[in-house]
């Protein structure tokens, strides 16, 4: 019979994505077999992470500081013509580090797998849609979604919805495998990606 305490974290961390409940008691069991200041580490550096960690009141991304806007955002030297919508944060971070791209960003949350209403409204759609119409100095928007069958239903949705706002509508070039994603993508084909938008 297992423990109570132990299969309520592994039911916690099967929570999290990509994980299952075999990933989930590997780390509970390895968390068992720490010290007793690793484990207070651990679990107190998940405390500072909601205490001190803010989401970016324009593009949404996670940010540790004061004010309302990331380090990006919040940068007078970036492109404000220039629009990236990503599917997810490190889909962010993996354009960054390409050093290519000096526009700014807005994390979408995800992408739709059917045209639910219930998918639709989880993601947010209304906050970029508001943003675009907002947005007088952006001139070209960057739908730099995964290109997956979901992202493919994402993409093709965004554009019918932000056609109307008159902007220039591209997507990510040449370089990205049909069903690859950003986050894996090395910098060479993000670049790539990047400088063939279409």
């Amino acid at each position: 019979m297992q423990s109570q305490t132990i299969q309520k974290l592994i039911d916690l961390f099967s929570k999290f994505p990509t994980i299952g409940p075999k990933t989930a008691a590997r780390f509970v069991y390895y968390l068992i077999g720490l010290k007793k200041e690793e484990v207070q580490e651990i679990t107190g550096t998940i405390a500072e992470l909601k205490k001190n960690i803010k989401t970016c009141a324009y593009c949404f991304k996670p940010f540790e500081a004061t004010g309302h806007l990331c380090e990006i955002c919040g940068n007078p030297g970036r492109d404000k013509s220039m629009l990236c919508v990503v599917e997810k944060e490190p889909d962010l971070n993996s354009i960054e580090k390409t050093k290519k791209y000096r526009g700014r960003y807005f994390i979408l949350g995800g992408t739709i797998s059917r045209l639910r209403k219930t998918e639709i409204e989880k993601l947010r759609i209304k906050d970029l849609v508001l943003r675009v119409k907002r947005g007088q100095d952006t001139k070209e928007i960057i739908l730099a979604i995964n290109p997956t069958a979901e992202g493919e239903s994402t993409t093709l949705y965004l554009e019918r919805l932000l056609k109307p706002f008159g902007k220039k509508i591209t997507r990510l070039g040449r370089g990205l495998p049909i069903g690859g994603e950003l986050e894996y993508a090395d910098e060479e084909t993000l670049t790539s990606a990047l400088e063939g938008r279409k």
